[in-house]
């Protein structure tokens, strides 16, 4: 068979094109069984009695995997093992795998290429795209090659293939092959031999269980997974246990549809929001010439970010292709709201001792507005200074702190929501009078009444009475005869003691005067509402009493005249209900008009007093906060289906709440400083994010957002035999609660110079900040959790010391403490949490600390021979699915550290020789 030119491995995970992909979906071929969702084929490795070219050298040996598609004669470079040093029988730790996507068929060829690493420092085995043998190269010598058909694998009787190594003229043997079909789920037969360590009786903890019938592969999982992850890329390992068995791991990475599915979604909710606030103001009514100008200028600022808001979801809308964003695109301006290299890790771990266990890592990088720079800091800095910075701005407009903006938004939000519900059900009231029904007038008055009631609670704030006199003196030829202050400023504060109020400006003498405003007559505004209700409740009292009596007095006379009753009285049920409704609904309006207006002029406040910075730091907080949202509702929809049969978890899901811990990355020197900033806040922002899990009604399983900035609901759409698994509270629509916190340790060069020269504080205080919020939720949790709802907790004991070992790391202040990281890491799964990892990309420091976590966890529950724990680390490191994603963002399988930069890391997060070098990030 002539074989051409190999292509490279980027070019082979794109597999093939489309026309060549269509031709072998013809019969000729045959398909491969498996079970859905599963990789189609995997295999592993070891070499016998390899020939070395002198006597003397010891073998340092890796295979190279190539296939040669059936429907064509290209040789597809696909995967490497590791580099096994030293000996002529290796056995190779890292398998093969294929994706459920790939081409693979029975007539397709594999063929495997054995070569001898003469030095691993200059190892770019993995970066060639050279044919094999074709060119010698200083680092490596080939030694000999065989090929087989991937159907004599599938269908030999032990699953084995025993292949003899030849050299490239096919003469000489130089070895041979051993090839095992590999099942997840079967042990593999037989000990590992060469390992004489004793089994250490180690105590695992209960880690996330999967059985046939759920996890990842769960036939019923697949529509509502397959519209989040894409493009999944799977490796294969076996190792040594303790006691000399062998443990699978299957790792996998795939990205998600939600980077830029969430950023649009909502760039969309706040180009909405945005217009509703432009309108509003808009709709203050007349201003005196001082306030006017004021509101021109800001409406027309926020009608320029309105428009960057549209562009920027014009712009995505656009975007084909990739589903992540690489981390060279991470200053793209239109890309500015995607998160960075976003993520799902995984690790599936069969050994001999538990049931097959899933653990997950969503890895993605930090949230921060590259685009925007870091020249003045991160959000952090910039919100704190900003506000110092709005008290101080004299007379050009009235201060209102921040949580006081933040209830007039909220005020807004309410009316927004309630008054169309009022209207609607004031509506179905009187339908149900014009059709004397009685059961159905009930129904409706009770919902009338639930829904006014709100509507008059939202307004009993002093707030809104503080701004309607505020609003009453920046109107045309407003004249107090006292300044006016409004009551209880310094409580709800407005502040306005501090300052001269707008309305001592001097005006002109031909200004016309108003009589005195009248505090009260916004208490009498929204009394009203409530009392138009009470009449509308005594009618409809009235009304049924009357019909039941006149029920029983004419069904004793005549019980046919019962039935002709409605012919008489409809008409008069809804005659004598419909003025009190107008009435209702007339005050109801006038409420609103005037808590909209003064609730619009506490915006225009908050506007105006940092004109533009309000607006950019609006958008910056906007863009952070779309990266970490995009990233939350990948792990939560991730933990919903890992945790469907977990009975325990779903309660706590409902009950407490679901705990999500980001492991961060970042140093506190320089740029880096400001994207910890930012990322401070946009994961505390993430509080405010309620989900919500609904039955999907169509085969669009996307996750909606409804709310509005600070209040949004995530609805999560399952299908509907796993929402059936579902308790009824989560069922029944109850909000789920988020608690996110961050623990950040920088480990690179830049933090010995935060530490050596510079500052650590902005560490310390998040890391102190973010123990206590953990802190609470494991309170909440213990109150609110029956302890034997708790399986996953062991005991208590445990938990507790390891949050006081957290406590007094923190405390230490110690350089580069990544114990703070493994403890924080460890308490979030016990605590059933969403695990992140960042760094500024998430593709080198992010890949040292997965791989880390992964190997550490082998070792703690897994019982990983201890022997076996550098070489674990180097194959996840080397061949792994982190080196695969190193490709996919920079096209070059190499770290992007040097040997100076490494000098500076804690020991275990240094990658093996050979895997970094210079390279974009």
């Amino acid at each position: 068979m002539e074989i051409k030119e190999e292509r490279s491995s980027d070019e082979a995970r794109q597999f093939l094109p489309s026309s060549q992909a269509d031709s072998l979906g013809e019969p000729q071929f045959t398909s491969i069984q498996r079970i859905a969702n599963e990789p189609k084929l995997e295999f592993s490795l070891a070499c016998k009695d390899l020939v070395a070219a002198t006597r003397d050298r010891k073998l340092n040996t890796f295979i190279q995997v190539s296939v040669v598609h059936p429907a064509e004669h290209i040789l597809t470079r696909y995967s490497s093992t590791e580099i096994v040093e030293g000996t002529r029988d290796p056995l190779f730790l890292t398998g093969v795998t294929f994706p459920p996507e790939y081409p693979i068929y029975e007539e397709t060829k594999i063929k495997l290429t054995v070569y001898d690493v003469k030095d691993k420092s200059q190892d770019t085995v993995r970066t060639s795209v050279l044919p094999d043998h074709k060119e010698p190269r200083a680092d490596r010598s080939f030694l000999g090659c065989t090929t087989f058909r991937v159907g004599d694998l599938v269908k030999s009787k032990e699953q084995q293939l025993t292949l003899t190594l030849r050299t490239s003229d096919g003469g000489k043997t130089v070895g041979t092959i051993e090839v095992n079909l590999v099942k997840m789920g079967e042990l593999e037969d037989g000990e590992t031999g060469h390992i004489t360590t004793d089994a250490q009786d180690q105590k695992c903890a209960l880690v996330r269980e999967c059985t046939a019938t759920e996890g990842i592969s769960d036939k019923d999982n697949l529509p509502s997974l397959n519209a989040v992850l894409k493009n999944p890329i799977c490796k294969l390992y076996r190792f040594p246990t303790s006691d000399n068995k062998w443990m699978r791991i299957r790792e996998q990475m795939a990205e998600t549809t939600l980077s830029f599915h969430i950023p649009k979604e909502l760039i969309n909710l706040h180009i909405k929001e945005d217009m509703r606030r432009n309108q509003e103001l808009k709709d203050l009514g007349e201003l005196a010439p001082h306030w006017d100008n004021m509101r021109r200028s800001v409406i027309a600022h926020c009608d320029q970010m309105l428009s960057m808001y549209q562009d920027t979801l014009a712009e995505l809308g656009k975007h084909t292709g990739s589903s992540f964003k690489s981390s060279c695109s991470k200053g793209e301006k239109t890309l500015e709201f995607i998160p960075i290299n976003l993520h799902l890790q995984r690790m599936h771990v069969h050994s001999p001792r538990l049931k097959d266990a899933l653990y997950d890592v969503i890895t993605v990088g930090a949230p921060a507005a590259h685009f925007q720079g870091f020249k003045n800091g991160g959000l952090r800095k910039l919100l704190s200074k900003f506000e110092a910075e709005r008290r101080n701005t004299g007379y050009q407009c009235i201060y209102y702190s921040p949580e006081n903006t933040a209830k007039a938004k909220e005020v807004l939000s309410n009316i927004n929501h309630l008054q169309p519900l009022i209207s609607s059900h004031a509506d179905l009231l009187l339908n149900s009078a014009s059709q004397h029904s009685p059961d159905s007038l009930k129904n409706s008055l009770k919902m009338l009444s639930e829904k006014t009631e709100l509507f008059v609670h939202a307004f009993k704030d002093q707030l809104v009475r503080s701004a309607l006199l505020a609003l009453y003196t920046a109107r045309p030829g407003c004249v107090l005869k006292k300044p006016a202050v409004p009551r209880n400023s310094a409580e709800e504060g407005s502040d306005l003691q501090h300052q001269d109020h707008p309305s001592q400006m001097k005006r002109q003498d031909s200004i016309p005067h108003h009589s005195e405003y009248d505090e009260e007559e916004w208490d009498r505004l929204w009394a009203n509402v409530g009392r138009s209700l009470n009449c509308v409740i005594a009618m409809v009292d009235r009304l049924l009493e009357k019909d039941s009596i006149s029920n029983i007095k004419e069904g004793e006379n005549d019980p046919s005249a019962a039935d002709c009753k409605v012919l008489h009285t409809g008409g008069d049920w809804y005659e004598q209900l419909y003025p009190l409704v107008i009435t209702l609904k007339d005050c109801m309006g006038e409420v609103v008009t005037r808590a909209k207006q003064s609730m619009a002029f506490v915006l225009l406040q908050e506007l105006a007093c940092g004109l533009p910075q309000s607006l950019m730091l609006t958008l910056r907080r906007d863009i952070v906060f779309s990266q970490a949202l995009a990233g939350l509702v990948c792990g939560f929809i991730i933990k919903l289906h890992t945790g469907l049969h977990d009975q325990g978890f779903l309660q706590q899901l409902h009950t407490v709440g679901l705990l999500v811990q980001y492991e961060g990355l970042l140093s506190t020197y320089s740029e880096e400083a400001g994207m910890l900033e930012d990322m401070a806040v946009g994961i505390s922002d993430l509080q405010k994010v309620m989900f919500k899990v609904i039955e999907a009604k169509s085969e669009d399983f996307l996750p909606v957002i409804t709310g509005r900035r600070e209040h949004y609901v995530i609805e999560v759409q399952l299908p509907a035999k796993m929402f059936e698994l579902l308790p009824q509270e989560i069922k029944e629509g109850k909000l789920l609660r988020m608690y996110p916190v961050l623990f950040n340790v920088g480990i690179n060069e830049q933090q010995t110079l935060a530490e050596r020269f510079g500052d650590t504080t902005l560490q310390e205080n998040i890391n102190q900040e973010n123990l206590e919020l953990l802190k609470e939720y494991y309170k909440l949790l213990t109150e609110k959790m029956p302890p034997d709802c708790l399986p996953h907790f062991q005991e208590q004991n445990d938990l507790k010391g390891l949050l006081e070992n957290l406590h007094q790391n923190i405390q230490a202040k110690k350089r580069k403490n990544v114990e703070i990281m493994w403890l924080a890491a460890t308490i979030c799964r016990k605590l059933n949490g969403v695990r992140f990892t960042c760094c500024k990309s998430a593709k080198d420091r992010t890949s040292m600390s997965v791989t880390l976590e992964q190997c550490s966890i082998l070792r703690d529950e897994h019982q990983l021979h201890k022997d076996f724990f550098i070489r674990a680390l180097d194959c996840m490191r080397r061949e792994g699915c982190r080196i695969e994603n190193v490709l996919k963002n920079v096209k070059c399988r190499k770290y992007a550290f040097n040997m100076i930069q490494l000098m500076a890391f804690p020991k275990y997060y240094r990658p093996p020789e050979g895997t970094y070098g210079k390279a974009d990030t």
